[in-house]
């Protein structure tokens, strides 16, 4: 099937030249999965971060867009791959309910953030979040950095953070944001998502959520760059209001810019009707984050 038309990859044109030559990966190579052959096509085209990671996930959503227009035809997808939901999670008795947490803030300072780095840690955190957080553990989207948040009076384990690749469209966020679409498509990955923010449910401390979202956002972009090799300018978070009311982030200096329209990433094709519509809120990490965002 020859290529037809034009294409961008995170931003950049990509050629019918080098269409021609995915399809003929796929072609050839018909027994790899999606991931694999997102893989191998950004290792032959040097589609990487600047930390030298290959973009397999945007290489692979890249894919997906050709095979949905018709100018590719990718293999099935496998169950394995077939959509980022809920998985199995173990539960251990680290995970359990633990003695109540009742006291000021003062008596739990100074509190830190701590980066989820090796295996015990991320099966720990991933407990905590399935068990106590109403969306549970999901795969998530593209990169992320994931923390615990610890007093570092007693050591203390006092709830989780995620940070992860951002919303691909949100109307609210892009018309405040003032940016056309291919201004989106180059620079979105200059935000970041904070997907995931739990209060372990036997903590109950005053202005400790508040405290920690300012302490991340003061942490997490440094970090974000040592791994990733670029600084967000803007973080971004969904609050369901059916369930909270957002109190923490307004309190942290956070900015209300509207409502999601209910639809989830992946849904392109208006299919997944009835989905909660969230609030979304936004934290500028840079006075200059509108140029640096392309506008």
């Amino acid at each position: 099937m020859a290529p037809r038309c034009l294409e961008k990859f995170c931003g950049q044109p990509v050629s019918p030249q080098q269409l021609s030559e995915i399809v003929e990966i796929i072609e050839t190579f018909p027994r790899l999965s999606r991931t694999e052959l997102a893989n191998t096509i950004c290792e032959i085209f040097s589609w990487k971060r600047p930390t030298g990671k290959l973009k397999t996930v945007e290489c692979r959503e890249f894919l997906e867009r050709l095979d949905e227009n018709g100018i590719i035809r990718l293999p099935a997808c496998r169950k394995k791959y077939a959509h980022k939901g809920p998985v199995k999670v173990e539960r251990s008795r680290k995970g359990d309910i633990q003695p109540a947490v009742s006291t000021k803030l003062k008596n739990l300072w100074p509190i830190r953030l701590t980066k989820v780095d090796d295996q015990g840690q991320r099966r720990l955190w991933y407990e905590y979040v399935d068990r106590y957080h109403y969306l549970g553990y999901r795969l998530p989207f593209g990169a992320q950095l994931r923390y615990f948040i610890v007093s570092g009076a007693t050591d203390e384990m006092l709830g989780c953070f995620q940070f992860s690749s951002p919303a691909w469209k949100m109307a609210a966020r892009d018309r405040w944001i003032g940016w056309t679409d291919d201004q989106r498509k180059i620079n979105l990955q200059r935000i970041i998502n904070n997907s995931r923010f739990l209060i372990l449910p036997w903590v109950k401390v005053k202005n400790l959520a508040s405290t920690a979202l300012s302490l991340a956002v003061r942490r997490v972009p440094d970090d974000w760059k040592d791994v990733y090799g670029y600084r967000p300018v803007l973080m971004e978070t969904l609050v369901d209001r059916k369930r909270f009311k957002g109190t923490c982030y307004k309190a942290a200096n956070w900015i209300h810019v509207g409502k999601t329209t209910g639809r989830g990433r992946m849904d392109r094709d208006r299919s997944r009707d009835g989905a909660a519509v969230k609030e979304i809120y936004v934290y500028p990490l840079s006075s200059r984050f509108r140029q640096e965002l392309g506008c």
